[in-house]
């Protein structure tokens, strides 16, 4: 059951009842991305994982809520039958923040990224979005200019990003110059390192760690009380036993980014490309990691959605 609430006259918002009562009664939210059922894993799979990833959210003290767009309006918490017919339903396009207008003027379908994920999120009143690993700056951007939109909707949305870094395959020291010439806060919870998704460390120190769950919620409160309008992100890496060597990763990397430049692969394909070496490369290994990562990182978006609701409760009592 669904109930539909306008958050602004263009822009229709149905929300999951589940998701609405528990936004209307003050308790924990995690916000996650559809893009992964769509775009992911093959079907029956990818149903599937988004259900465990919606369990572990719920493991961690919080409500799930999968968003996406369907017959124009944006959906706050999708239904099982909804994640269902997404992964079950080829051809669904993959919608970011620079396409929701267009798709919600057409009265369109679209399964959210990163970037409109967190666009949604911030409509629809959720302070926490949980998601594997966001984008970055590319390999090459000097040449390419290929920089996420993750990176530039982080600048502009008002919402805590829990994540395990970034893809290696992304030049993830260029990503953390970016986000710190953009004032974005970067805090790694319970590590040292900016994480790389499916490998425990980028080899990046990350600029604060917090090991603290209630001082987190206080320093995302913090930073939206001194003016920003921006993302809050937070890194925690992929459990030790289910990780990838880094070395591994980057030697693979580097010989598939050989082969793509002679194949002339470029552009949005260059993503997948590189994925699907890195896959044949570990024999599997990366994609059970890649599970792994997911539902780590949405138990811990679903802890720290909790202590920063528990937060905003004692500083309203």
């Amino acid at each position: 059951m669904t109930m539909l609430r306008h958050q602004h006259e263009n822009i229709p918002l149905v929300f999951h009842e589940e998701v609405a009562d528990a936004l209307n009664e003050g308790r924990p939210v995690v916000a996650l991305e559809s893009n992964v059922i769509t775009h992911g894993l093959p079907y029956p799979e990818n149903a599937a994982t988004a259900r465990k990833v919606a369990q572990a959210v719920r493991a961690g003290g919080s409500v799930p809520a999968t968003l996406c767009i369907d017959d124009g309006k944006i959906v706050v918490g999708m239904s099982d039958a909804d994640i269902e017919r997404f992964a079950a339903t080829p051809g669904i396009p993959k919608v970011s923040s620079r396409d929701m207008p267009v798709v919600v003027a057409r009265g369109g379908i679209g399964a959210l990224t990163v970037a409109s994920s967190v666009v949604a999120a911030e409509l629809a009143g959720i302070p926490f979005f949980s998601s594997a690993g966001i984008g970055g700056v590319h390999r090459g951007a000097e040449r390419t200019m290929d920089v996420s939109s993750d990176l530039i909707q982080f600048t502009r949305s008002k919402v805590a990003v829990v994540c395990a870094g970034a893809k290696s395959i992304l030049d993830l020291n260029l990503t953390m110059e970016y986000l710190e010439t953009q004032c974005v806060p970067v805090v790694s919870y319970r590590s040292d390192d900016f994480p790389a998704f499916y490998c425990v460390s980028s080899g990046i120190r990350s600029p604060q760690r917090l090991d603290d769950e209630m001082v987190i919620a206080r320093a995302v409160e913090a930073h939206w009380a001194l003016g920003n309008h921006s993302t809050f992100l937070i890194t925690t890496p992929v459990r030790e036993e289910d990780a990838i060597d880094a070395a591994e990763i980057e030697a693979t990397i580097a010989e598939a980014m050989s082969a793509a430049d002679r194949e002339g692969v470029r552009g949005n394909a260059i993503t997948k490309y590189l994925m699907r070496a890195v896959d044949r490369a570990t024999e599997g290994r990366s994609s059970a990691a890649n599970m792994s990562v997911l539902i780590s990182t949405a138990e811990v978006g679903g802890r720290l959605a909790a202590a920063h609701a528990r937060y905003r409760q004692e500083r309203a009592a």
